[in-house]
């Protein structure tokens, strides 16, 4: 049996990897976004949160957390997210995927997958690869040419503040980014 620990800093930064059951393609559909979007929302309220970097795929979201100072429980406020998430899906007809017995009796549902992937940031590097990582994403999966054609990240934010140029690892510039180092961590296929 694994053994799930997690890393705790408090006031630190995370990056996060959080993935649909099964890997269903929900995620991008108007109304999952609107809906994922209102329960990070109110989740930051409950217990607050800066969301530095996010990008959502069809079947998963990858983030970097920044936790207020004294503060390491994001793993409450995952729960929680997922949690409400699935309530919400499921009461506006939100499709799940098929549970087993054992989810079924620990009173599971089949929206998302039960664990998610965390790594503590440990440095200004550390940061910089994976809010690289999140934002190049979508180009990786061969979802868009560039960073800017994906509607849903916090890119745009980002290329607005002068972090990024707008044209920032495209493909028609035939480079591409190698972040095999992270990838062999969070099993983002």
């Amino acid at each position: 049996m694994p053994d799930w620990r997690r890393a705790f800093l408090p006031g630190g930064s995370f990056f996060f990897t959080v993935v649909t059951d099964g890997r269903a393609q929900i995620l991008t559909d108007s109304p999952a976004r609107a809906l994922l979007g209102r329960t990070i929302r109110r989740c930051q309220e409950r217990w607050p949160f800066e969301i530095n970097a996010i990008v959502l795929l069809p079947e998963h979201v990858h983030a970097i957390w920044t936790l207020p100072r004294g503060d390491a429980e994001y793993a409450k406020r995952w729960g929680w997210l997922k949690k409400e998430f699935t309530k919400s899906w499921l009461a506006a007809g939100g499709v799940e995927q098929q549970q087993t017995a054992g989810r079924i009796r620990d009173g599971r549902r089949g929206v998302w997958q039960p664990k998610y992937w965390e790594h503590m940031i440990t440095d200004e590097d550390d940061f910089e690869r994976h809010f690289d990582y999140i934002h190049y994403n979508p180009v990786k999966h061969g979802h868009v040419g560039c960073p800017h054609e994906w509607p849903w990240s916090s890119f745009d934010r980002w290329v607005k503040r002068g972090v990024y140029p707008r044209n920032w690892a495209c493909w028609k510039d035939d480079r591409q980014i190698d972040f095999s180092d992270i990838e062999s961590s969070v099993g983002d296929d």
